[in-house]
């Protein structure tokens, strides 16, 4: 059974100021060896995020007020984890958080790689030590994520999260290519301001069996939050290898998470939902080539209002009809720099505007990333279709 735990955090965003965020949509390449599905070539997709960490680390231009960094599932190599680690406890500013996922490993491995975490992640730890100890599960595949954490004082978190839902490609006849499903599920409490995330992997969003559906017992721990101390989930983000993003079943999630349909729903009605996807140009061993990943997305509930928009980078709408309102990005190789909306932010302004991009990057022919200029993504005679739906 999937439980969540609570982890307070030491992280001090400026009161009164809005969280920035920077989702990277960027390719990956994953083949099968050894019965999990690995990084095609590990050098050149450390490159690809080490080039993206010196864009943080520089902190150019509004980068500086960078608080939460997210990268895709499965984008980063095992052999390159204790590299990015180091690089953000260098480099980082404090009061960062930062979100990758890791290539698949046997639960031999992940456990070993609890064990040099093992202060931060010591219910994950005893969950796959009872798991391990039951039975003949050591070569089991893992599909998980580091969350790194560099607090107020400078000192790095690292907490470690194994999905609870099958990986695309891991539908298989074969017992030991079975995917190990997490039990566990981080809140992370922000102190002393006050701000509340978690972050889960693709399709751990959308997983139920007979006794529990994960996003109702998340539902459940923001409303018990709520009730009990006044603040609420401000922030759910997803990241993904998934070729399709906007599937029924993650549209009928978001239905219920922000529709209020059976129950009220105070703890995360305000939240901040976001998808962290690959982009086009991915490639994954049994995925039909012509497949589209891409459509990095920001919900909000409809009662935060914003413009309808369309341009080759982004458009707005309403994801067909549900009382939210979706920023959908394109499904290009892109950085998107934004702020998230603040729930407690009064403002009698009609014309205030609750989520801002405040830059889009793209890459540049010497392997890092470029500014893109408002002339290059305004234009709407080439923006991507909209999703169908009314406007907002």
């Amino acid at each position: 059974m999937t439980r969540i735990v609570q982890k307070e955090l030491k992280v001090a965003f400026k009161p009164g100021h809005h969280p920035h965020c920077l989702i990277c949509q960027i390719p990956s390449h994953l083949e099968r060896r050894d019965g999990s599905y690995k990084v095609v070539d590990p050098e050149q997709q450390w490159q690809q995020v080490r080039s993206i960490f010196e864009l943080v680390a520089s902190g150019k231009g509004s980068l500086k007020k960078l608080h939460f960094l997210f990268l895709p599932e499965s984008i980063l190599p095992l052999s390159a984890v204790d590299s990015a680690l180091e690089m953000i406890a260098q480099s980082f500013h404090p009061n960062t958080v930062t979100v990758f996922g890791v290539e698949h490993v046997n639960l031999t491995e992940f456990r070993r790689q609890l064990d040099h975490f093992a202060a931060d992640n010591a219910e994950l730890l005893a969950a796959v030590a009872e798991d391990m100890d039951a039975g003949d599960v050591d070569e089991v595949p893992v599909n998980w994520c580091v969350i790194a954490v560099k607090e107020h004082d400078g000192r790095l978190r690292v907490f470690l999260e194994a999905k609870s839902h099958p990986f695309v490609g891991e539908e298989n006849l074969d017992r030991r290519h079975d995917l190990y499903r997490g039990k566990i599920f981080w809140l992370f409490r922000c102190h002393p301001t006050c701000f509340n995330f978690m972050s889960l992997i693709c399709l751990d969003y959308i997983y139920r069996d007979l006794y529990q559906s994960n996003i109702s017992i998340i539902i459940e721990k923001a409303n018990q939050l709520f009730f009990e101390t006044r603040q609420r989930l401000d922030l759910l983000a997803v990241i993904e290898f998934n070729p399709k993003p906007e599937h029924q079943a993650f549209r009928d999630v978001v239905n219920g998470f922000y529709g209020e349909y059976l129950s009220y729903t105070p703890g995360v009605r305000d939240a901040s939902t976001l998808f962290c996807n690959v982009s086009s140009g991915t490639s994954c061993e049994g995925i039909a080539p012509q497949t589209e990943f891409g459509h990095s997305a920001v919900i909000l509930h409809n009662s935060h209002h914003i413009e309808q928009v369309s341009s080759s980078e982004f458009v707005t709408d309403d994801f067909t009809g549900l009382p939210v309102c979706r920023l959908r990005f394109n499904s290009q190789t892109r950085l998107f720099y934004f702020n998230l909306p603040l729930f407690h932010e009064l403002d009698p302004r009609t014309t205030r505007m609750p989520l801002k991009i405040h830059s889009i990057f793209r890459p540049d022919d010497k392997g890092g990333w470029k500014r893109m200029i408002r002339d290059e993504f305004t234009k709407t005679d080439d923006a991507p279709s909209q999703a169908p739906g009314k406007s907002l």
